[in-house]
């Protein structure tokens, strides 16, 4: 395996537990460096094409939130315990980057420790500011700590 994320590299967000997770939307592939993941969560309606790295797809219908809630944050949990690696270049996708991506990155910030009240501003100030698009993802992200 190689090594892990260039905290620098656009997308890339530094948890506090020193965590790095990439978030990107996939309409615009992989960027200039064109750096792959090792492992990938896709956050779509419908199922994504095939990639030569280990994704998981979770059906998440867009400004909406995942369908099976559960299985969320099973993923999303597995998905933070990876991100411990340093090895690891793990990445959080969906079309555009922000609204499901940027829920998902919130929710990785309350497994991380931050407080779910504080999460989606944690993300805004150090992914996207436009990041969770609608009011009910977050209220999603505040429940996520339940």
């Amino acid at each position: 395996m190689g090594a892990g994320w260039d905290e620098a590299a656009p997308g890339v967000l530094r948890l506090p537990s020193g965590r790095l997770v990439r978030g990107r939307g996939l309409r615009g592939g992989l960027g200039p460096a064109a750096v792959r993941p090792t492992y990938g969560v896709h956050l779509l309606g419908k199922e994504p094409p095939a990639v030569p790295w280990e994704t998981r797809w979770l059906r998440w219908p867009d400004f909406r939130l995942p369908r099976d809630r559960a299985e969320a944050r099973e993923v999303l949990t597995r998905t933070w315990h990876r991100a411990a690696d340093p090895a690891e270049r793990v990445e959080i996708a969906c079309a555009g980057g922000r609204g499901r991506t940027g829920t998902a990155l919130a929710c990785l910030a309350v497994l991380d420790g931050v407080p779910p009240e504080a999460a989606v501003d944690f993300v805004r100030r150090n992914y996207d500011r436009h990041a969770v698009e609608t009011p009910w993802q977050r209220r999603y992200v505040r429940g996520f700590g339940d």
